[in-house]
């Protein structure tokens, strides 16, 4: 492997495209450290030490790990890539319920370039509303920090408050030109990397705190849990059912076509992260409704705080499960289509062995669909509750570094990067990382 690494570095090409990528990581992680005009360092330092020590970051856990800690620190690249993942998301959906996002997704690379500006447009919108959100917040710090009562943002004019909304503003819309610089001049996928590093970049202090907490014994007991859990994930997110399937012979002109056999790969964890975001900010919710004035201990706001808040709670969790194994059936519905996969079979001459062409093709692969899809969403549940589970074991934070969003992420992309830098080795020197 280490040969491969080296054989990567000397190929010109690869080498520049590594570098590149390399260097945009590195100005990604340099702006979610640099402060936004108009924040007091001093006392979001205050406040987040404080928040460490309480393990408080709460409702905003999700977020603060998406954008490798700089939420909570209130920089440049606080928001980090979540609207962009959230209109990603929206649009996504809205091509299954609007005809003309459905047009355009079947037009090719003319209609995936005008959605990719769609999805741009309602990026710059989610970014404003939600550092207005975080700004307002920001000028009652307990709501974000529990127990801190530091003046974040001592200059509350309207005009240092604009300042600050376009800067975040603007943060989010230079991560995303980032991200799509990785993408075409980089290795593998922008979006997914950046997100890879911010999960990264809390991994050493997740790791650390456990040692802090309990002590070197259990420090090497969650090293060894964690190499067993991310062999599990990479075994799940590589298992696949591949539906064999094959292409009659057909003349076309003069030439023969077809008589191919090839399989249709279906993943178990079809859905990939998306089914435990969905569940998580589903819930976080009425958590963020509940601190909006009022007593936070009586009524309804003090049932949440006391089910829904707290992520040991066996209501919580019974209620996690439920989420993720319904956005689970839920997401592969609407991104897996049998119909129209038996419908372009039929059409080039391909049929499933034993199966009739056209509608029994369809119910077929909406019958194994459904099958491999129950054990997926099991899987996802299994590896969302780890951190809820070391919470209670290790004193250990809420984003556990080896359970959840953090290591599907860290493996998932991790794997697509390496098979991207493996095939471009392959071609040059017919070897790559796996001999």
């Amino acid at each position: 492997m280490l040969t491969a690494f080296a054989r990567a570095f000397r190929t010109p090409d690869l080498r520049r495209k590594l570098l590149f990528s390399l260097g945009i990581v590195a100005l990604f992680r340099f702006g979610s450290l640099l402060p936004t005009p108009g924040v007091s360092y001093e006392a979001v330092r205050q406040c987040t030490d404080l928040s460490k020590s309480n393990d408080s970051s709460g409702v905003y856990g999700m977020v603060n790990l998406f954008s490798g800690g700089a939420l909570l620190q209130l920089s440049v690249f606080a928001l980090g890539i979540m609207p962009y993942i959230t209109s990603s998301i929206i649009i996504q959906l809205l091509t299954v319920v609007i005809p003309r996002f459905e047009a355009l997704k079947k037009e090719g690379q003319a209609g995936t370039t005008r959605l990719t500006q769609y999805t741009r447009y309602l990026t710059v919108a989610l970014a404003v509303l939600q550092s207005t959100a975080l700004l307002a917040l920001a000028r009652t710090p307990g709501r974000i920090f529990n127990g801190c009562t530091a003046d974040l943002v001592p200059d509350e004019s309207l005009l240092r408050i604009a300042t600050m909304i376009c800067v975040m503003t603007a943060g989010t819309a230079v991560i995303m030109w980032l991200g799509e610089l990785i993408t075409d001049r980089g290795i593998g996928n922008g979006m997914s990397l950046l997100i890879f590093t911010s999960v990264c970049a809390g991994f050493p202090s997740g790791i650390w705190s456990i040692k802090q907490a309990k002590g070197w014994g259990a420090f090497i007991g969650v090293i060894l849990v964690g190499c067993v859990v991310v062999a599990a994930v990479v075994l799940f997110e590589q298992a696949q059912r591949r539906v064999p399937v094959q292409y009659a012979k057909r003349m076309v002109g003069r030439r023969m076509y077809g008589g191919t056999s090839t399989y249709i790969p279906i993943k178990v964890n079809q859905a990939g992260v998306i089914p435990v975001i969905f569940a998580s900010s589903l819930l976080y919710l009425p958590q963020l409704v509940s601190q909006f004035g009022g007593n936070q201990s009586t009524g309804w706001r003090g049932w949440i705080s006391t089910y829904i808040s707290r992520g040991d709670h066996p209501l919580y969790v019974l209620l996690f499960v439920a989420l993720i194994i319904f956005f689970t059936f839920f997401y592969v519905a609407i991104t897996f289509n049998p119909k129209e996969i038996a419908d372009n079979m039929k059409r080039y001459g391909g049929f499933i062995p034993g199966i009739r062409a056209g509608r029994p093709t369809e119910e077929y692969l909406d019958y194994v669909l459904s099958r491999i899809t129950l054990p997926g969403s099991l899987y996802l549940s299994v590896v969302a509750v780890i951190p809820i589970i070391a919470l209670g074991l290790f004193h250990a934070t809420n984003n556990f570094p080896f359970g959840g969003t953090s290591v599907l992420i860290m493996v998932g992309v991790g794997l697509e990067t390496l098979k991207q830098v493996e095939s471009q080795l392959q071609q040059r020197h017919y070897e790559g990382f796996l001999r």
